[in-house]
């Protein structure tokens, strides 16, 4: 286990950041399903980012990659398999090589969820959010915009795989 809340906390306390705010809502912006999975189109939401060739190394097991971070969200047709990556964000690279996209981005396995009618059908874009861990940006810019790339596929459900 990777006492993630403790780690952050010490990490900004040693930055010489005030104490982190974590995000608190007296209420949840989510209502429940109004028909069954197998009749709902998903839209995947990620916080992969696309690649950009002409920055440092962004493939499997990269160094933490600052440069590689996006600040808007962003839609990509699932077909192709659009290259998005992970080395922009803060994850264990002693333990895990992140090589395998599957692992952090399931278009596959939702592809086969659509094919034996598990989900109705999976939306044609996929919808990128930053992680640029400000509440305010998130609430105020990137959620609605996010928002706004969801409701112009015409889905159901979204799901969030954060990397």
């Amino acid at each position: 286990m990777i006492p993630y809340i403790e780690r952050t906390k010490n990490y900004y306390e040693r930055q010489g950041y005030p104490a982190y705010q974590w995000a608190h809502h007296e209420s949840t912006p989510f209502q429940s399903m109004v028909k069954p999975l197998k009749e709902c189109t998903l839209a995947l939401v990620t916080t992969a980012a696309p690649f950009k060739p002409e920055l440092a190394d962004q493939g499997p097991g990269a160094k933490y990659n600052a440069d590689a971070k996006f600040y808007d969200v962003y839609a990509k047709p699932i077909e192709p398999m659009p290259d998005l990556r992970i080395s922009h964000i803060g994850y264990d690279r002693q333990h895990c090589e992140a090589n395998d996209a599957r692992t952090w981005l399931p278009v596959d396995a939702l592809k086969l969820a659509e094919g034996d009618g598990t989900v109705g059908a999976i939306a044609g874009e996929l919808v990128g959010i930053p992680t640029n861990r400000s509440q305010r940006v998130t609430l105020e810019q990137d959620a609605p915009n996010a928002l706004a790339h969801i409701q112009r596929q015409n889905v159901d459900i979204a799901l969030l795989v954060p990397t």
